[in-house]
């Protein structure tokens, strides 16, 4: 989807188009609309997503975490595709840090299971092969077998692991970038991601950022010290951040038939996990 199909969406949804300003272009495209933060899904196949998110925000809300809410308990559908709205946030007082994320995680860890809806499992491996489809001839067929290969190895590894904490509702992408610091302190945003699965995928997001993309180890060590624990002890951390890695290459194939850039970066990252070199850098993307 890009900016002027979401534009069209949006007004087949009511909106005023002219008043709209494009914040983010990714999964979905959000809008800024006056007091709101509008997202636009890419298709029909988000809808359900884009459902659970607004009970899930309304169950965090209850729960009092501190979170982005919703404008409207339900999504408005055009052309099948989910429009949500929220509130928007306070302009950001600064840039979040990981110790910022801690806190939070340790809130969201604490929670049971929401009853009125289901959270699914944190499918890490489950977009690979859209993500390989979609990057189609514009990468090396022996790098799409490679990272197949290695998707078929981690899963079943992954499923059979024993974790140190107890399973239950989690973040599914955390990083600072999911959170928002406002005048009253940090909230998260960007519910997508949320999971009921091991509490471990949350932490090991940050042990792969510092090993890959270059996040300051003085600032992973104030992550850890609030959280309470580090998940570089457990050992089932190898297998979590293997498969995270595998999901990221593949994440970043989709975009290399449009973006050069993204070729090289899928490249270097492909190689650097034949070579098994665990501390080459990768760059976001």
């Amino acid at each position: 989807m890009d900016e002027a199909r979401a534009r069209e969406i949006l007004a087949g949804a009511g909106l005023p188009v002219a008043e709209a300003r494009l914040l983010a272009l990714g999964e979905n495209a959000v809008f800024a609309v006056g007091d709101l933060a509008v997202k636009v899904g890419r298709d029909s196949e988000v809808f359900e997503r884009a459902e659970r998110e607004l009970a899930l925000a309304a169950w965090l809300a209850e729960a009092d975490v501190p979170a982005v809410r919703p404008a409207e308990d339900s999504p408005r559908r055009v052309d099948g595709c989910p429009v949500t709205l929220w509130h928007r946030l306070p302009e950001a007082v600064r840039p979040a840090e990981p110790r910022d994320l801690a806190p939070l995680l340790r809130r969201v860890h604490a929670l049971p299971e929401p009853t009125g809806f289901t959270l699914p499992r944190r499918e890490l491996l489950g977009g690979v092969e859209r993500w390989l489809r979609l990057a189609g001839d514009a990468i090396d067929p022996a790098d799409a077998a490679f990272l197949r290969e290695r998707r078929d190895a981690f899963a079943p590894t992954a499923a059979a692991l024993t974790p140190r904490l107890t399973p239950g509702p989690i973040h599914g992408d955390a990083l600072p970038r999911n959170v928002h610091i406002g005048p009253d302190g940090p909230v998260l945003v960007d519910l997508e991601t949320f999971s009921s699965d091991l509490r471990e995928h949350d932490l090991v997001v940050l042990a792969l950022s510092r090993d890959r993309y270059g996040l300051d180890p003085a600032a992973y060590e104030a992550f850890t010290e609030a959280y309470g624990w580090d998940v570089r002890e457990w050992e089932g951390c190898a297998v979590l951040r293997g498969a995270r890695e595998t999901a990221s290459c593949a994440w970043v194939a989709q975009h290399a038939p449009t973006n050069p850039k993204a070729l090289v970066e899928f490249e270097r990252r492909v190689a650097s996990l034949r070579d098994g070199d665990p501390e080459v850098r990768w760059y976001p993307f």
